[in-house]
């Protein structure tokens, strides 16, 4: 089917799509011929070369790669982070990269939920308001939102620290909370950047079982990692990346 023929069938005016609102919803994501380059001086260094990709709703994608492949820069892409140089970029089948830079931040706050290596927590806020801090644009009250992110940090096992500051917390304790983050507004997306890089075993596989656990609640999970127990899971779809071309691992 092409483009123009199935788009008409979504709301582009919304940022709050949902899978389960959405029964007309095609892909999850679909990226048709991305590229994006980047300008270095007088250098044009193509971080992603022609990339095509497609995810429903379930799925649970795993690209691997050296560092400098262009994983992180594909993620931003799909993330609505950054712009593809060219080419198509379908987020629950809308057009993201056809809409300016205010729509795209409500889109992915609602749509997206980010994991990153560093975790990214803010440092001012307790784990319980770093769960928050997303729902801040919600129309619910600030006790129904307290009481959602509770349900959040019980979810990944963290209420007992809900008071605590991110460094009051270890690695696998604040990735724990970023995960909690990422859920807020239950988002039908979860896109990770090496979230268990920096773990030990425990806190590393406590993160892999959430993120199975999550996958399991039909969400789309796409995950950047070297990490073989993710990536040797059943199921997964496996890709590699080098110098910006993603092809399918066979």
């Amino acid at each position: 089917m092409a483009d123009d023929d199935y788009l008409d069938a979504v709301d582009y005016t919304r940022d709050d799509l949902d899978i389960e609102d959405l029964e007309d919803v095609k892909h999850v994501v679909r990226l048709v011929d991305v590229h994006r380059v980047f300008a270095l001086g007088t250098n044009q260094i193509e971080a992603v070369t022609g990339v095509n990709l497609t995810v429903d709703a379930g799925d649970f994608v795993v690209v691997s790669g050296k560092s400098g492949s262009g994983k992180t820069t594909l993620l931003n892409i799909i993330g609505a982070i950054d712009l593809p140089t060219r080419g198509r970029v379908f987020v629950m089948d809308v057009p993201i990269n056809d809409y300016d830079e205010s729509f795209r931040a409500s889109f992915r706050l609602n749509n997206t939920g980010f994991i990153f290596q560093s975790y990214n927590l803010v440092s001012t806020l307790t784990a319980i308001e770093n769960v928050m801090f997303p729902m801040q644009l919600s129309e619910k009250s600030r006790a129904e939102i307290r009481d959602e992110a509770m349900s959040l940090l019980v979810s990944v096992e963290m209420e007992h620290r809900a008071d605590h500051l991110p460094w009051q917390l270890s690695s696998g304790e604040q990735q724990r909370i970023a995960i909690a983050r990422a859920m807020a507004n239950d988002p039908p997306i979860i896109l990770a950047d090496e979230p268990t890089a920096n773990l030990d075993g425990y806190s590393g596989q406590k993160v892999r079982d959430l993120l199975f656990e999550l996958n399991k609640q039909d969400r789309a999970i796409i995950v950047m990692t070297h990490d073989e127990g993710i990536i040797n899971q059943p199921n997964v779809q496996h890709y590699k990346m080098e110098l910006g071309v993603l092809k399918q691992h066979a």
